[in-house]
């Protein structure tokens, strides 16, 4: 079998939750076109999420914990936590820069949240990432089961 097919016919990780977001992302930005400021974008996006009745929470703080100690050391605070189980940070710059998406990564390596999406509504075209950071792959998560 072709890696293609293969890829074709494997379930994606929270694929109808991933669906919804990438089709609020596309409505938002069929709604507003480009060179909006980002907080428009947001509460367009809020709204078509609102459409969809999916829950989400806005600019809700993630706690980090030391991975020795396991004491708070930081919080981030990523745009939108839909359904307490994906992250979404929204941008409106013309490109997306590796910090951006680096910005996504770390929200993803230091939660226990598998999935994120970057969005940027403000290039030339909508730009849409989907990240996937499995929690056995995490740090912390190592570090807690070696001490089981």
């Amino acid at each position: 079998m072709y890696a293609e097919e293969n890829m074709t016919k494997q379930k994606l990780f929270l694929e109808k939750e991933s669906y919804v977001i990438r089709g609020a992302a596309i409505n938002t930005r069929k709604n507003l076109g480009s060179g909006q400021k980002e907080i428009v974008y947001k509460n367009d996006f809020a709204e078509e999420l609102n459409y969809r009745e999916v829950s989400f929470s806005r600019e809700k703080p993630i706690c980090i914990y030391s991975v020795r100690t396991g004491k708070k050391i930081g919080t981030y605070i990523p745009d939108f936590i839909i359904i307490n189980k994906i992250i979404v940070e929204a941008k409106a710059t013309q490109t997306v820069s590796k910090r951006d998406i680096d910005q996504l990564y770390y929200y993803l390596r230091n939660s226990r949240y598998e999935l994120g999406f970057l969005i940027n509504f403000g290039g030339e075209r909508l730009y849409i990432k989907r990240i996937i950071y499995t929690n056995e792959n995490k740090p912390w998560y190592k570090r807690k089961n070696e001490t089981k």
